[in-house]
């Protein structure tokens, strides 16, 4: 790998996001940074959706990602665990407008390098990535106290996010652990803790305490 400390150093880098809007911003901002104090910085692919970035990090396994994490085809912490199988290495920046510390907080356990929000300049998100590819790892302070109140309230584990998105799209015990390959008891044994967690006592009252605290993901319906 690079060591990115070195001005001038040349990154490989895929941006995914599905406004292609944001996508041009944030190649400008690159490709206009100063190679004096930051590294060169080449796009070799863009994508749109969750599908196309997985494909793009697996073909090029580039050494810097930016992710937007509420595209379709992909979403929340669960498209961070599928490029990490398939490209350890790459250093993960996810730039987001989401504001659920439970998505957030799940986003950095499923190992995210840096959390940006989307209400501050792009700007802002590129000065930090010399600290990202460095090794560092960095969080909006905005995110870090979201977070930090979430836990406080006891914030679901990744696989009870899983098993609740799920709850609420409508799927079954037995469809939920077809989909995560544990078994329909374990789905049952989730799918308690978070009802508790939630003290909630039917799935109707479940999906209003989810939807209240925004602990569902963006775009349910990609889950396939």
């Amino acid at each position: 790998m690079l060591n990115p400390e070195l001005a001038g150093a040349i990154v490989s880098v895929v941006i995914a996001d599905d406004h292609a809007i944001i996508r041009d911003a944030i190649c400008d901002l690159l490709l206009s940074s100063p190679e004096e104090e930051h590294p060169r910085y080449e796009v070799i692919a863009t994508a749109e959706n969750g599908l196309e970035t997985v494909a793009a990090v697996k073909s090029h396994r580039p050494d810097l990602l930016i992710l937007d994490i509420a595209m379709p085809l992909g979403t929340g912490a669960e498209i961070l665990h599928d490029l990490r199988r398939w490209s350890p290495h790459t250093r993960i920046a996810v730039f987001t407008g989401i504001a659920s510390a439970g998505i957030l907080a799940g986003v950095v356990e499923a190992g995210a390098d840096g959390l940006f929000s989307k209400a501050t300049p792009p700007g802002a998100l590129v000065a930090k990535l010399p600290l990202l590819l460095s090794g560092g790892r960095y969080v909006a302070p905005e995110f870090t106290e979201l977070i930090r109140l979430g836990q406080q309230s006891g914030t679901l584990t990744e696989r009870e996010r899983q098993v609740l998105n799920r709850l609420v799209a409508g799927r079954s015990n037995r469809e939920i652990a077809a989909e995560l390959y544990i078994s329909p008891k374990t789905v049952e044994k989730h799918r308690a803790s978070v009802m508790s967690k939630l003290e909630a006592h039917s799935v109707v009252q479940l999906m209003a305490r989810a939807l209240s605290e925004g602990l569902i993901d963006p775009a349910p319906g990609a889950m396939g």
